[in-house]
């Protein structure tokens, strides 16, 4: 038998060597257990990714780049809660909301006030929504705007208007109008919005007081919250091959069976573990695409203004210095919401330059 003969040494050797392995295991292990989580990353970002406009991913799991904000002010909106810095979304999305006012306005309404549309390059936020993470989603208070322009200070502090009755999950008649029903017809006529959530009081108001074309009211759904506002929502737009759309919303008018149901005792019992963590607070980069981490890294533009829209088809945005880059085609006559796909939001206008901040009208 061969006997073994031990170093002093010997076992301190050893125990290094294990040491070292134990501690580049651990050091393995470690990124998936302390990796940074994705809300923290995107809601970090103050400025977009200066690359052409697209979602990526689905509306509760993503992000997107090449967004643009809306102005602060308009002749027919302001910006609420501006604070945040969720005035962000897909150049689409932008025009649309803007379009929504001037028609709104048209139609009666006095202005909207904006909240939440997106982060400048989406992604999950530190707070809120689950959703609004491809620059697709924004929030309309149905609250309409003041005959008189909110400071910066009213802007973060006024509370909107509860339009629906706590216990009943009613709408206060006292409340409703006919211009608010006018809104949300409007809203849900544009062939881009695929749905606008409320709370199903609102539902329940409509499906039993809109008279004619009802063709419209399967565009608006009942959710949980959505009591002061409405959330509309478009759908993926040319040149985002990798944004995940939602499911088709039924064809008929949604005032049956399933409207029903809300009020019902089912849906507000309890939340059975309501310290459960939300979504947004778990997710990492790991769970978002992987175009997600090159959003990230994307350059921004010089500054918020170059990348703030100002009307018609095209935004005026303009990225980091390109004296060689084409200008941007000129704006077309209709006006209209969509873009190229090949358009990228933060091409250089020389001819125009960065535009100044517009004041609001007088009158």
């Amino acid at each position: 038998m061969m006997s073994s003969v031990r170093s002093p040494l010997g076992n301190r050797t050893i125990l290094a060597a294990a040491f070292g392995l134990a501690v580049l295991a651990g050091l393995a292990a470690r990124p998936a257990a302390a990796e940074e989580r994705a809300k923290d990353l995107f809601g970090a970002e103050k400025l977009p990714a200066a690359t052409s406009a697209q979602s990526i991913g689905f509306y509760s799991k993503g992000c997107f780049a090449g967004g643009v904000a809306i102005p602060m002010d308009g002749p027919t909106w302001e910006v609420m809660r501006p604070s945040r810095n969720r005035r962000w979304g897909h150049p689409a999305m932008i025009a649309l909301i803007e379009k929504l006012s001037r028609d709104a306005a048209a139609d009666g309404w006095p202005g909207l006030l904006i909240g939440d549309i997106s982060q400048p390059r989406g992604g999950p936020m530190m707070t809120g929504h689950a959703s609004h993470q491809i620059g697709l989603d924004a929030d309309i208070w149905l609250t309409p705007m003041p005959g008189r322009p909110l400071s910066m200070a009213q802007r973060e502090s006024m509370s909107a208007t509860l339009m629906v009755d706590e216990k009943t999950h009613l709408v206060k008649d006292a409340l409703w109008t006919p211009q608010h029903t006018n809104l949300l017809k409007r809203a849900a006529s544009y062939p881009e919005v695929e749905r606008i959530l409320v709370n199903p009081g609102i539902k329940k108001k409509l499906c039993d007081t809109v008279k004619g074309d009802r063709s419209w009211l399967r565009k608006i759904r009942p959710f949980w919250g959505h009591d002061y506002h409405f959330h509309m929502r478009i759908g993926c737009q040319p040149g985002s091959p990798n944004c995940k759309a939602q499911e088709t919303t039924p064809g008929d008018d949604g005032c049956g069976k399933p409207l029903a149901w809300w009020f019902t005792e089912q849906p507000w019992r309890p939340n059975k573990n309501p310290d459960a963590p939300k979504a947004r607070d778990l997710m990492t980069m790991a769970n978002l695409p992987r175009e997600c981490r090159a959003v990230l890294d994307a350059p921004g533009p010089a500054s918020v203004e170059a990348a703030t829209y100002h009307g018609g088809a095209v935004p005026v945005a303009v990225a980091a210095p390109e004296p060689e880059a084409p200008s941007v085609p000129a704006t077309t006559a209709s006006g209209t919401a969509g873009l190229p796909a090949s358009m990228n939001a933060f091409t250089a206008t020389p001819e125009i330059g960065i535009p100044l901040p517009r004041p609001r009208p007088e009158n």
